[in-house]
């Protein structure tokens, strides 16, 4: 049976020992909360004043539960009040010298069965504990910021913390109403560690000028529908929070990619912290402010002025799969002539009828009105030849996944449509130049990355080759536009922006997985919990497909020669045995 922590202390009381203490006492725990000095007191009695009142005006309390919420709480000035706590709660800020004077202090002061715990989001609990002489009894329990209304708490445990502490605090956390996830200690636990090192590479990818912010924030939030963009987010934490969270990261791991970018450092040299001081990767209308206001690095309105736009008018696409059916339907829907060209008639009937079936279901759902449907499928028109491509203004190749294919549609390509049209490719991760060589107008090739489900996914990269012409480009954006997409510019390598972003963080959970750090169902829920993510990491890889991933991250190691990007083996294991996700019944789940 789990104990009952009936009295609880709280040290420290800034934003985080704030909403903790609230937290605490909201369901009917007696709170110690003890601060440094009376200043401190106060701000964190007002901390607490501040976010009953606003639950109060939204009726999430009633005034009576406010006065008793605020009634369980007693303020301190010395850690001698924590002396018949049951559990004691550190969140004083990220610095193990004074963590460690505290629990030192603490351990003279408390009884012995009490629990100690640090609420540090980076910190070894393991350094922390040493300084006491109870290292059994002493545990993380990391509350994600606001206390009061994020679910994760990580329950972090050492090679030496009981079971019975650990099974302890996860009830006494569900208690609470909180979902806790169990991990070993490890700098940055399971959320941060996952989060930080996809920050930090986003970071690098601004750093290195291959995306502008706004454009690795716009792909990260419509290509996976993330809440926030990594740039935005690191400005919402603190760079230098961030910073310090990387540093710990890469004293621990060593990994390269835990090594802050340096552009980090500048920037927080130069006071640009972030929206707590008005500037960050963005500049905000004042200090604590969310909203964005046009500095020197805003992109102007309409793109480059006096880069010409090509006309388009009739598009081809080339293959029969989902995507190049998703993309046909995308572009007959908003007015433009398609010829949809497969390799025999009886493909091209069946592509037609592939768009005609995603239609019907629109219809079914009173989203789109038969005239409609049948006037999006007149547009239409199925092909087998080459040649019936000639007079398009645009062809989109969105053939298999291997690039002799490509190039040997793009050499056909090539050889029969006009010139001036735009040849573009959908690929998701091989080199778009490659195609460009296989033709003899490599200015004219682009890359134009649609997300799956084309009809319904709003992000299209648009990858610029170094040979890429303006006007090509120009037109791509304001053609992606035209059909209600939100265009993003890259450069022409592995991965373009999402999936540069994205593999490597999904790499490094099963990394996780595979040390025995945590589990699959904790390291998803951190991240679902914790961060706001639509899917988890082992959700999203059983649905993506882990050949799929593999090949994916194969290509990222190629590119690159990052050791820390080089496939997990558990991954590769995976993919052997044939469980490849949710499309075989088994992955890193096994599905009915």
């Amino acid at each position: 049976m789990a104990r009952e922590f009936s009295t609880v202390g709280v040290v420290g009381l800034g934003t985080m020992g704030a909403g903790i203490a609230e937290v605490l006492a909201r369901t009917g725990v007696q709170v110690v909360a003890v601060e440094v000095d009376d200043a401190g007191v106060e701000r964190g009695r007002g901390h607490i004043e501040h976010s009953t009142s606003r639950a109060v005006a939204k009726d999430k309390l009633t005034d009576a539960e406010r006065d008793a919420l605020l009634g369980r709480i007693t303020y301190s000035l010395s850690l001698a009040d924590l002396a018949a706590a049951d559990l004691v709660i550190e969140a004083i800020p990220e610095s193990l010298e004074l963590k460690a004077r505290i629990f030192s202090e603490l351990d003279g002061i408390v009884g012995p069965e009490t629990i100690l715990a640090s609420n540090t989001s980076s910190l070894s609990i393991t350094e922390i504990g040493v300084h006491t002489g109870r290292p059994g009894k002493v545990v993380g329990l990391h509350f994600f910021n606001p206390a009061p209304v994020l679910k994760l708490t990580e329950v972090v445990r050492t090679v030496v913390t009981e079971p019975d502490v650990v099974a302890d605090v996860v009830a006494f956390a569900e208690k609470l109403g909180k979902e806790p996830v169990v991990m070993g200690d490890r700098a940055g636990f399971i959320a941060n560690a996952l989060l930080f090192g996809y920050l930090n590479h986003a970071v690098a990818m601004y750093e290195s000028k291959y995306a502008t912010r706004e454009d690795l924030d716009a792909a990260m939030r419509f290509g996976c529908g993330y809440p926030m963009g990594p740039l935005a987010l690191l400005d919402l934490i603190g760079l230098d929070t961030a910073y310090e969270i990387l540093e710990t990261m890469y004293a621990q791991s060593r990994n390269r990619l835990h090594a802050p970018a340096p552009i980090l450092k500048q920037m927080i040299t130069a006071g640009l912290l972030g929206r707590k001081t008005g500037r960050g990767f963005y500049t905000y209308d004042g200090p604590d402010s969310p909203n964005v206001v046009a500095d020197a690095h805003t992109p102007a309105a309409g793109g480059d002025a006096g880069v010409s736009i090509r006309e388009v008018q009739r598009v081809g696409v080339v293959g029969t799969g989902t995507m190049a059916t998703g993309i046909a339907e995308v572009f007959a829907r908003k007015g433009f002539d398609v010829v949809l060209r497969a390799r025999s008639t009886d493909k091209a009937e069946a592509a037609v009828g592939k768009v005609r079936k995603s239609l019907d279901r629109q219809v079914a759902k009173g989203k789109l009105s038969e005239e409609d449907r049948d006037a999006i499928i007149g547009r239409i028109s199925p092909a087998v030849e080459f040649e019936e491509l000639a007079d398009c203004d645009l062809v989109i190749e969105a053939v298999a996944e291997e690039l002799a294919i490509k190039q040997a549609v793009f050499g056909a390509l090539d050889e029969v449509v006009k010139p001036g049209a735009i040849l573009a490719t959908t690929t998701s991760s091989l080199p778009v130049i490659e195609c460009a060589a296989a033709t003899s107008r490599p200015s004219d090739v682009v890359g134009l990355h649609f997300f799956n489900p084309a009809p319904i996914m709003k992000l299209v990269e648009i990858v610029e080759t170094i040979s890429t012409a303006a006007d090509v480009i120009a037109t791509a954006h304001a053609l992606c536009e035209k059909v209600g997409k939100v265009p993003v510019h890259c450069g022409d390598r592995a991965g373009f922006i999402v999936n540069a972003l994205l593999f490597p963080y999904l790499n490094d959970a099963i990394k996780m997985l595979e040390a025995h750090y945590a589990g699959a169902d904790d390291i998803d829920s951190a991240m679902k919990v914790g961060c706001g993510l639509p899917m988890g990491p082992f959700e999203l890889l059983d649905v993506v497909g882990l050949d799929v991933s593999l090949a994916i991250e194969r290509t990222l190691y190629n590119e690159y020669r990052e050791a820390g990007y080089a496939p997990a083996p558990l991954l590769e294991h995976l993919v052997t045995a044939g469980r490849l996700g949710r499309k075989t019944g088994k992955g890193f789940r096994d599905y009915s």
